[in-house]
């Protein structure tokens, strides 16, 4: 009598499912993690922001004002608008306050002893979201999404 060596279709199939399944968690927390680090990026942006503005502020005892959504504040005035992604800088030197300036950010001031600058993040349950929403609440309401940063 000849044994037949080897899986049958069901043990393949199984096995086949077993690494389906596997595959498909990974995956999904892969992309999960992606829009944390981008989430993160983000913020870290926003933060650094916060300091620049700062600093615009100790030489011009003012931040910047609001066009639309952007910053008012480059040139050699101080006045002119800060493009998105281009240098936040001024003066005549000019005073290099950020590299590069973050996109997709929402800038509002309304006076210019304050500032609120918001951005939308993928992570509806960051722990720092709510947190950031009740230290500006100048500027509210916010949505679900809206990291935010503003002045002290």
């Amino acid at each position: 009598m000849k044994k037949n060596k080897g899986f049958t279709l069901i043990e393949l199939l199984v096995v086949i499912s077993i690494i389906g399944t596997l595959v498909g968690l990974i995956v999904n927390n892969m992309a999960s993690a992606r829009a944390r680090a981008r989430d993160s990026s983000k913020k870290s942006s926003l933060t650094q922001l916060k300091t620049a503005l700062r600093l615009y502020y100790n030489d011009y005892q003012a931040y910047p004002t609001a066009s639309g959504d952007d910053i008012m504040g480059c040139d050699n005035d101080g006045k002119g608008l800060c493009p998105t992604g281009g240098t936040f800088s001024a003066g005549a030197g000019p005073t290099i306050y950020m590299r590069k300036l973050p996109a997709n950010i929402i800038y509002q001031s309304s006076d210019n002893d304050s500032f609120t600058v918001k951005v939308t993040i993928e992570n509806t349950s960051d722990p720092d979201l709510l947190p950031s929403q009740t230290a500006c609440p100048d500027a509210a309401p916010y949505t679900d999404t809206e990291f935010v940063v503003c002045a002290d």
